[in-house]
């Protein structure tokens, strides 16, 4: 695992050790490694790395951060799990918004004792800056105690992220010199799509050369390449992708990518695709952006068993399903030059497996599609929940109500879905077996 921290400080006096658990010997982590955040109209600060090597899968170890020898910070973490070893993830989107929902679900993922938290997208609102997560994302899934306030989960539950609307979108460095904040704080995978700047994946950046140069240092090595990526992790390969609507999914690099990283995952047990904007969703908010359909045969023939998604600010699960879409679909433009691309309308055939029930019968016929956007930010559609007539036709379960976030148990050939708002209460639970 990584510990990562941030400091004013660029002193070469910061060590880390941890302590495995039942001993009473602390051994002496990496040497840390510094990377200098020095964008203009913020103070410079440093984000520091160190690798924690040697821990003992799924136990709970403790750390401490020491300066001079002498200890400013210390955490229980939990080293990551086996393939045989049970384990529990918590996910939820479009969360770090500061909101007072965002923050009792904090409160309540915390309380679910996840070995895992997993983000669809919209990390921090609303341009994705370094100021922004300061204000909405530190101060609540980091802090110091649990309350209705938040709660201490990062310093001891590794979070993997994928990129929204909101993390992605502002790409004018002039205007905002501190967005794109997602590659200077996030150390995820770089086994993703090579990507040249302004080709199919990742737009052109807007950016004197000193600011360039500034954000340049600050993402280091991450840049572009981390916004699609993949990982073990227990029995479950993850693939994260980039599925704003700059990034061309009729590309066929970008596809074959997709396709490679799946069928190389063959000795997972499951197979789960993180991405922001839902293809199959009943909302009438964001309803034209069905650009990710285009990949679900890819999903298919990789045998993909559940995709979770954010963006809609609600949550919905679809019937297990297959769908073959028509062409390409229909790119739609719009925004204040009439020329941003705003989503694309993919027409199709979907068939769904409508004897999967999660109880009785837990052997789906298809994927799974799950929208945890409703993890704090303004809820979205709430008319639609009662309804029923203008759900599509693939939506199982829809709920708009309330702010919530999903919970899964995996053990084996056995995952254990429950959907939990804000208050506690279990809102949906479903099974899925092999």
């Amino acid at each position: 695992m990584e510990l990562l921290w941030h400091s004013a400080d660029s002193s070469n006096t910061w060590e880390v050790e941890v302590k495995a658990e039942g001993t009473n010997t602390w051994k002496k982590a990496g040497k840390p490694e510094l990377t200098r955040v020095a964008v203009a109209n913020l103070n410079t600060h440093f984000v520091y790395r160190t690798l924690l090597s040697d821990l003992s899968s799924g136990n709970s170890f403790q750390y401490r951060v020491l300066k001079n020898k002498k200890q400013l910070f210390s955490a229980q973490g939990k080293a990551p799990k086996r393939k045989d070893q049970p384990f529990r993830f918590v996910a939820f989107g479009d969360i770090g918004a500061g909101t007072p929902s965002a923050k009792l679900l904090a409160r309540q993922a915390h309380l679910a004792n996840p070995d895992l938290v997993v983000v669809p997208g919209d990390i921090v609102y609303e341009r994705g800056l370094i100021s922004e997560y300061r204000t909405n994302f530190w101060p609540v899934y980091n802090a110091d105690t649990i309350s209705n306030e938040g709660a201490p989960l990062m310093r001891s539950i590794p979070f993997v992220a994928a990129l929204g609307n909101h993390d992605g979108d502002t790409r004018d460095l002039n205007s905002h010199p501190d967005a794109l904040a997602y590659y200077a704080f996030w150390d995820q995978p770089l086994n993703g799509l090579p990507a040249v700047e302004g080709g199919p994946v990742v737009p052109a950046i807007k950016a004197t050369a000193e600011n360039r140069k500034a954000f340049e240092t600050a993402a280091g090595k991450a840049y572009p390449v981390m916004g699609n990526f993949s990982f073990n992790y227990g029995n479950v390969h993850w693939t994260f992708i980039d599925s704003d609507t700059y990034v061309d999914w009729t590309d066929s690099t970008l596809r074959k990518w997709v396709t490679d990283d799946l069928a190389a995952s063959k000795d997972a047990a499951w197979r789960i695709v993180v991405f922001h904007h839902p293809g199959f969703s009943s909302s009438i908010d964001h309803f034209e952006q069905q650009q990710m359909r285009l990949l679900s045969p890819v999903f298919e023939a990789g045998k993909v068993d559940v995709v979770l998604n954010g963006h809609v600010h609600n949550y919905q699960r679809s019937f297990p399903l297959t769908f073959q879409p028509e062409k390409k679909g229909t790119l739609l433009v719009g925004g204040k030059d009439n020329k941003s691309i705003r989503g694309r309308v993919v027409p199709g055939k979907w068939t769904l497996d409508k004897a999967f029930d999660g109880k009785s019968q837990t052997k789906p016929n298809g994927i799974i599609y799950l929208v945890t956007g409703a993890g704090g930010q303004e809820l979205y559609n709430e008319e639609q929940e009662i309804d029923t007539d203008s759900w599509q036709k693939f939506t199982f379960k829809f709920i708009a109500h309330t702010h919530s976030f999903t919970v899964a148990d995996v053990d084996g050939n056995k995952m254990i879905f429950r959907q939990i708002a804000e208050d506690g209460k279990e809102l949906d639970t479903f099974t899925i077996t092999k």
